[in-house]
């Protein structure tokens, strides 16, 4: 029998890290470089914001989606049906998913912020966030943190992703584990 509320969770908790995770890795390597097509780089600017500021929403409640079903299930367990190493890899996806959850929300207040600093978030670009000579200063430093900000985040949601297949691949592979989760809801 397999645990439904469980299997869902599961679901969701891997829907939510793939959404973010591709979204973001699209966002960067196709859709920043892509407005350099645009011939204005104020239009550069206000087609990444608007796009950026739209997948937010996106990348928000999914990886809101993927941290709150891992909080939930955590909440669920003793940390007693696991071994050392495990419960290793359990610490090293909490920190890495805190570090998602922290750098999304730096990234979303950093681009509202950034679409702020020009009239219809009009900010001159070469591509979605390299400034330009006429980009103001301002703009310019929130661009370049939100740059690092996401190359971070999306190392780290990288690294959710891979410790979530090693738990996985270690829950399979554990006796115990397959007796405790015949309980679950």
């Amino acid at each position: 029998m397999v645990p439904v509320l469980s299997s869902t969770g599961l679901v969701l908790h891997n829907l939510g890290l793939a959404a973010g995770f591709g979204g973001s890795l699209f966002g960067k390597i196709a859709l920043n470089p892509a407005v350099k097509v645009i011939s204005s780089t104020e239009e550069r600017g206000q087609v990444t914001n608007l796009a950026w500021n739209g997948f937010n929403i996106v990348n928000a409640v999914s990886v809101g989606t993927a941290a709150l079903t891992w909080l939930f299930g955590r909440s669920k367990l003793s940390g007693r049906e696991i071994d050392a190493t495990t419960r290793g890899l359990v610490i090293a996806k909490d920190v890495l998913l805190g570090a998602t959850v922290a750098l999304g929300a730096a990234n979303i207040a950093s681009g509202a912020y950034l679409a702020t600093q020009a009239p219809d978030a009009r900010v001159p670009v070469e591509t979605g966030n390299t400034p330009t000579v006429d980009t103001p200063e301002n703009a310019a430093k929130a661009m370049k943190a939100i740059d690092v900000m996401s190359i971070i985040n999306l190392a780290c949601m990288a690294g959710v992703i891979g410790v979530t297949a090693l738990l996985n691949m270690r829950a399979g592979a554990s006796s115990k584990w397959s007796l405790v989760s015949r309980f679950l809801p």
